[in-house]
């Protein structure tokens, strides 16, 4: 009897370990929620409307089309029966297996205050990155129409939480989008008078990175109007409100950057997970118990980094991708009766964009900054993007914008209601001036 592989997830490692399992002589099943493969790297473009869903977004069956031996199949696991080798799904059905491959990724943390994500969204995928979109042009547009001054205020402060490279990013795209495309769109605001803040509860932002790449980066960020402030954990959230630290800042907008979540797949499995549910997986990327068992990608624990044994490698898509290569090249070795091999990262870099023209990145022991760093930024990730269509719409989107400083894809979609009117709450100086 011919046998089974199952996928489950199709981001980087569910999707090359699919593509590397092309023509083993095994049945091959992935199986995701969604029928897409999303690029992740450059969803807060899509937030910040530069970038179109489509352009970074494949449907996983035209991706792997032309591998026969691989079957997509939508739907959305629930858990794994570890013991009669089957994965459960949300509409009842058991998908049977031979080898398991878990690639069900991360999603965001709230850090115990899951009332706080309907506040400030996170950005996992496409429906994430068009809702903050709505929030952000909404916020201008009910600006435009507010008297105000404390609630146009309000309206035009937004609120990044987490100095990881998703909401440094998202900071610098968001200042642009206010300086540049957005600056002659209005009669009663002056977008460019918008507030940007960046709370990060660490010491410095980029955390992963060097440390004077954080420092350049916090730089640029300040150089750009946005208010970089460290060590200012969230306290508290509430509609139209901040509380950071001592501070409470009236903002409509706020966007969650912080955190992770591992996928709560992996409760299923019954194995040791780490404090943000990651599976603690063998060298090899096994379950620990069950050779036939593979967790990759943002799902995984893995601390047998040679390099820095005990630490966990980052969530980083050349980390996944290189994860579900292994995973696939290790069910091969099953298949021919040979032991599996032990998983060894070969770092590729990180690298993180601040805006036009300015980027830090890590190479080995490699640290650039500025043009050089950005020019390096954008040919790894027009490189990295599958598919001929998407690199090319994406190289014409960002030529258009970078010489006309505009961001075409401003389309509020959705709900398109402004948001709630409410008192703005005025800055703390000022209540104690008013008593």
């Amino acid at each position: 009897m011919e046998r089974r592989v199952l996928v489950v997830g199709g981001g980087f490692a569910g999707l090359y370990a699919a593509v590397a399992l092309s023509g083993a002589p095994v049945r091959v099943s992935l199986v995701d929620r969604r029928n897409h493969h999303l690029f992740q790297p450059l969803l807060y473009q899509v937030a910040t409307a530069a970038l179109s869903p489509g352009d970074i977004a494949q449907p996983i069956r035209h991706i792997l089309r032309r591998h026969r031996n691989v079957q997509v199949l939508l739907g959305e696991a629930t858990a794994v029966d570890v013991a009669g080798r089957r994965v459960r799904l949300a509409d009842g059905a058991a998908l049977p297996y031979d080898w398991l491959i878990l690639a069900t990724g991360a999603g965001h943390a709230y850090f115990g205050h899951e009332e706080w994500r309907a506040l400030a969204p996170g950005l996992k995928d496409i429906d994430d990155a068009l809702e903050i979109r709505r929030r952000l042009l909404l916020a201008f547009e009910a600006a435009e129409r507010e008297a105000d001054p404390e609630r146009r205020r309000a309206l035009l402060t937004f609120v990044i939480v987490g100095g990881g490279p998703t909401g440094v990013e998202l900071a610098g795209a968001l200042a642009e989008v206010a300086r540049d495309a957005l600056a002659r769109d209005f009669r009663a605001i002056d977008p460019r008078q918008a507030r940007i803040v960046l709370l990060e509860a660490g010491p410095r932002l980029l955390a992963g990175f060097a440390e004077s790449l954080g420092a350049a980066a916090a730089g640029e960020l300040a150089a750009r109007g946005v208010d970089v402030r460290l060590g200012t954990p969230v306290t508290g959230l509430a509609p139209g409100r901040v509380e950071a630290g001592a501070e409470r800042i009236a903002a409509e907008t706020v966007v969650w950057a912080a955190g992770v979540r591992a996928s709560p797949l992996a409760r299923s499995l019954g194995v040791p997970l780490d404090r943000v549910g990651r599976v603690l997986v063998e060298p090899d990327l096994s379950v620990p118990g069950h050779p036939e068992i593979f967790v990759v990608g943002d799902l995984a624990a893995f601390l047998h980094d040679p390099g820095a044994p005990g630490v966990p490698l980052p969530g980083l898509a050349p980390v996944a991708i290189q994860m579900g290569r292994h995973a696939a090249a290790n069910v091969r070795r099953a298949v021919r009766g040979e032991p599996a091999r032990p998983f060894r990262y070969r770092g590729r870099g990180m690298m993180a964009t601040i805006g036009r023209n300015a980027a830090v990145a890590q190479i080995g022991r490699l640290r650039l900054t500025g043009v050089v760093a950005w020019l390096v930024w954008v040919l790894v990730h027009v490189r990295s993007l599958i598919g001929f269509r998407n690199r090319l719409l994406v190289l014409v989107e960002w030529a258009w914008a970078y010489l006309t400083f505009n961001r075409g894809v401003r389309l509020i979609t959705g709900v398109a209601g402004l948001p709630p009117r409410r008192p703005a709450e005025a800055e703390p100086a000022r209540r104690a001036r008013a008593s």
